[in-house]
């Protein structure tokens, strides 16, 4: 059975400029590699066969860098969006895609066991996977707890909150890409809606080993210094 993934490398990476005026994001660097050269790395060494890039924002850049794939003993092609489609609308230009797949964010360092989220996701046949992880969010500021007349009975400073999040990084059924409309910006956020409007039940594997967006500044810094120290966690 082919293992298949899509790595979504098109987003402008808005939030770490100035960086990515120069560098497209997944091309941001981690030590001595780009992100997107880790998961690669990570995904192949997983098992993973045929990597398709979903480019926009600097593609050629990229291009040049990854070619067909050779490198890394993997085949890599490229999926050209001429417009900006946001996360899931890419799919609905990829004409060749398996049952099922795995989808991620090009900008992600994590030590997921990438081939237990996919086995486990064919085996309770789901149209859709999510691998979450829980996250501490701290406010930057004091909470006033207010009455209806305009009195303060509580306060919390900078509390913080737990939440669920995704991590970028899902199992896909051909099914859902059914749910997508042609041509139309179509994120994450949407076809999870359409799911569950449609009963569909898409499925949530918490994860609790290590993850990091690194399209988030802060999270980008801690990825750099935490990086060399811990390289064998996600390069085998």
């Amino acid at each position: 059975m082919e293992k298949r993934a899509v790595i979504l490398a098109g987003g402008k990476g808005t939030r770490l400029r100035p960086y990515t005026l120069v560098l497209p994001k997944p091309l941001m660097p981690i030590g001595d590699f780009p992100i997107l050269e880790v998961i690669i790395k990570q995904l192949v060494c997983y098992g993973f066969t045929y990597i398709t890039l979903a480019v926009n924002h600097q593609a050629e850049i990229i291009k040049a860098y990854f070619g067909d794939g050779s490198k890394w003993g993997v085949l890599i092609d490229y999926s050209l969006e001429d417009q900006p489609l946001s996360t899931m609308a890419p799919l609905k230009l990829i004409k060749n895609l398996p049952d099922n797949f795995l989808v991620m964010n090009g900008d992600i360092l994590t030590d997921l066991d990438f081939d237990q989220f996919y086995r486990m996701h064919i085996e309770n046949k789901s149209i859709f996977t999510i691998s979450a992880y829980t996250r501490e969010v701290k406010s930057e500021f004091g909470v006033l707890e207010i009455n209806n007349q305009s009195t303060l009975v509580g306060f919390q400073e900078k509390p913080i909150s737990i939440y669920d999040v995704s991590m970028g990084i899902y199992m896909v059924n051909k099914k859902a890409v059914e749910y997508i409309p042609e041509n139309t910006f179509y994120g994450f956020d949407h076809l999870m809606l359409d799911l569950i409007k449609d009963r569909q039940e898409p499925k949530v594997e918490k994860f609790d080993g290590y993850w990091l967006d690194i399209g988030r500044p802060d999270d980008y810094m801690q990825a750099i210094d935490e990086f060399d120290n811990l390289k064998d966690k996600f390069i085998k």
